[in-house]
């Protein structure tokens, strides 16, 4: 198991926290002290109450609550956000309300769900051609849409 340090800049943060044994995503809650309010196509900056401090090689995602998503139309913009390993600010989640009634966001309230995972940088080596595929430059639909 991955260990990953973590600290309270609120005393009334909640850490992330995983729903079920076997969640992929933990979930975040947001740690305000007055409720805000999002109106509909605009955004908000909800903080977290804590910072993370990630091992090299390793980044956390953000992700929209599939519930929130389904039922209020409350997403991420930026999904997935990233976190890097070199980040050690206050965990804080964009979201943006996509419904036609303002969203109300109360301490406590479980606002995305963060996966932790393994990244890799790369170095680019310039070519002067790439293999060939049975694909090529098809893209964009060109796989079709499993319609008949």
């Amino acid at each position: 198991m991955l260990k990953v340090k973590i600290v309270r800049l609120d005393k009334q943060a909640s850490f992330p926290v995983y729903a079920t044994a076997h969640a992929a995503g933990m979930d975040i809650s947001a740690c305000i002290e007055e409720p805000v309010t999002i109106e509909p196509f605009t955004t908000a900056l909800i903080p977290s109450g804590f910072a993370l401090e990630l091992p090299e090689g390793y980044e956390a995602q953000l992700r929209p609550r599939s519930g929130l998503a389904l039922r209020s139309m409350i997403s991420l913009p930026n999904t997935p956000a990233t976190i890097d390993a070199d980040y050690r600010g206050e965990v804080k989640v964009i979201l943006i309300n996509y419904g036609k009634e303002p969203f109300i966001v109360r301490h406590g309230d479980r606002i995305a769900q963060m996966v932790v995972a393994r990244v890799e940088q790369v170095r680019f080596e310039e070519v002067e051609e790439l293999g060939s595929t049975v694909r090529g430059e098809g893209g964009f639909g060109h796989t079709g849409t499993g319609r008949q």
